[in-house]
């Protein structure tokens, strides 16, 4: 039973992986066009980029006022952290799974 959550924490990663490849690059895009300061830290490959991923986890689009980049960095967010957390607690359960007999 507990491999069977450990595949359920994996699947709600994947779904989170499917999300953030839909929100992020609409992020990248809309900071392009728009701000176009902010995209210019991250450097030429903001979507893979770990400081434009810990921007986006430390919230950093609400500094720029921007309503509309909120609203699209926000759901991005959400799915990073979703598909961090499903990638933790199936980690967990998977190694409480081969611990216990």
């Amino acid at each position: 039973m507990i491999l069977f959550f450990a595949l359920l924490c994996l699947a709600a990663a994947i779904a989170g992986a499917t999300a953030f490849v839909i929100f992020w690059p609409l992020t990248l895009v809309h900071m392009r066009d728009r701000q176009p300061e902010l995209l210019a830290e991250f450097g030429p490959s903001a979507f893979i980029s770990p400081s434009a991923w810990a921007w986006l986890m430390r919230g950093g689009y609400r500094a720029a006022g921007d309503r509309n980049l909120s609203g699209l960095a926000a759901p991005a967010r959400i799915s990073l952290l979703t598909i961090l957390a499903g990638l933790v607690s199936s980690g967990v359960l998977y190694a409480i799974a081969t611990v216990m007999p």
